[in-house]
């Protein structure tokens, strides 16, 4: 049994990395096409442009490994089927349930691969690529909007700790590669969001801690007080008006500072995760990242489904594997080796598209974000078990 379970696990492996090594150079020949009319501008230069796409090597291995594991195991088990390997292994006495325990621990290899890729170099590389991207050209981080990137954080008592007394809204209008914020706006409300202050910076530098310090600050505080209802408001509220309630005033200053530290909850790792694609973080930044915007009462859909994706994706590898041993069972009568591998790309980019379209319907929908990412994986198990079920019977 050792002694073929090594055999599989060289044949299926190797055909994995030769499809793997496929996909890789295609994609990559794809990225590289696209960042050409970029070459030549600035100081973006041809060699930046080739560090760039390979930076983003590791986030496609972990996209694209499901599939390359289908498709390599698909093709050995053909092989197999061709040349009566797989008969003369039945007919010594293999079942079913070994072949599918021998794929599984071959699996769990892949699966752990997926993990390293996913959880441990992409979440840095996909960075370090983007900001290789950008020092090149000369530019910064830019948001989606015109006025900047845009996050919101609590403001408490005692730094970030303590009881809530305030809402901060923090706009930057640039983010340098070094992570260094260029014109930063922050708008501080209290809890019944009246507008207690506003601060203008021309950069901020993090400092640990939770603290960033400020340099050329202008802060204007604005200072409401509640005056007592003017007389005859009874008169004027029994005829309808609104006026016993009173009416603020405002007291406003404004100071300048050569710098000054901020206690937020903003770090330096929360707006990187906010610019990114939820697809190249860590299953722990966007943990990290949905507590936060849970904690300020923001939209989360997003991160949740890719959160649980993160947990998924690398499982599909089982399931698709376990769709790969039916073709054993077909013998070349059934199809050729090329018929099954063309079958197997059709099924991967099923599992991919179905994988992306749930992922969509989970954002716009109200399905909870643990079924729209165990969907896809569920119902190709489902499909797998039905398939091994028919060529078992037939």
């Amino acid at each position: 049994m050792t002694i073929l379970q090594r055999y599989f696990a060289v044949s299926i492996l190797q055909a994995v990395a030769f499809v793997l090594l496929a996909f890789l150079g295609l994609i990559s020949f794809m990225d590289l096409t696209g960042e050409l009319p970029s070459v030549g501008k600035g100081g973006y230069e041809f060699q930046h442009a080739l560090l760039y796409v390979l930076l983003l090597v590791p986030g496609n291995v972990y996209q694209v490994l499901p599939v390359a594991a289908l498709i390599g195991t698909i093709y050995t088990m053909a092989q197999f089927a061709s040349s009566s390997e797989f008969t003369i292994m039945r007919a010594s006495s293999m079942s079913t349930r070994m072949a599918a325990t021998m794929l599984f621990k071959i699996g769990l290899v892949l699966v752990g691969v997926a993990f390293v890729f996913g959880e441990l170099i992409t979440p840095r590389t996909a960075p370090l690529a983007e900001r290789v991207r950008l020092a090149a050209k000369g530019s910064t981080l830019s948001a989606e909007f015109r006025s900047g990137m845009w996050t919101k954080d609590s403001i408490h008592t005692d730094g970030v700790k303590g009881p809530v007394i305030g809402t901060r809204f923090f706009n930057v209008r640039q983010i340098r590669p070094d992570g260094q914020l260029v014109d930063v706006r922050l708008y501080e409300f209290d809890t019944n969001m009246h507008m207690r202050a506003l601060i203008t910076a021309a950069s901020g530098t993090y400092r640990g801690n939770n603290t960033w310090r400020l340099t050329d600050v202008s802060q204007t505080v604005f200072t409401n007080s509640r005056t007592p209802p003017a007389p005859g408001a009874a008169a004027q509220q029994a005829q309808g008006i609104q006026a016993g309630f009173g009416q603020e005033t405002a007291a406003v200053g404004t100071r300048k500072l050569a710098s000054m530290d901020l206690a937020s909850e903003i770090t330096p790792k929360i707006l990187s995760v906010s610019r990114s694609d939820p697809e190249r973080m860590s299953a722990n930044e966007l943990a990290v990242y949905t507590r936060h915007l849970a904690e300020n009462r923001q939209e989360t859909d997003r991160f949740k489904v890719a959160f649980w994706k993160k947990l998924f994706d690398p499982v599909s590898i089982l399931v698709l594997m376990a769709l790969a041993l039916p073709f054993a069972y077909l013998h070349t009568r059934s199809g050729g080796v090329s018929l099954k591998i063309f079958v197997g790309i059709m099924i991967g980019v099923s599992f991919l598209l179905l994988n992306a379209l749930f992922s969509h319907l989970g954002v716009l929908t109200a399905l909870p974000a643990f079924f729209t990412a165990a969907a896809p994986s569920m119902l190709f198990l489902l499909l797998a078990l039905g398939a091994l079920w028919w060529v078992e019977r037939h």
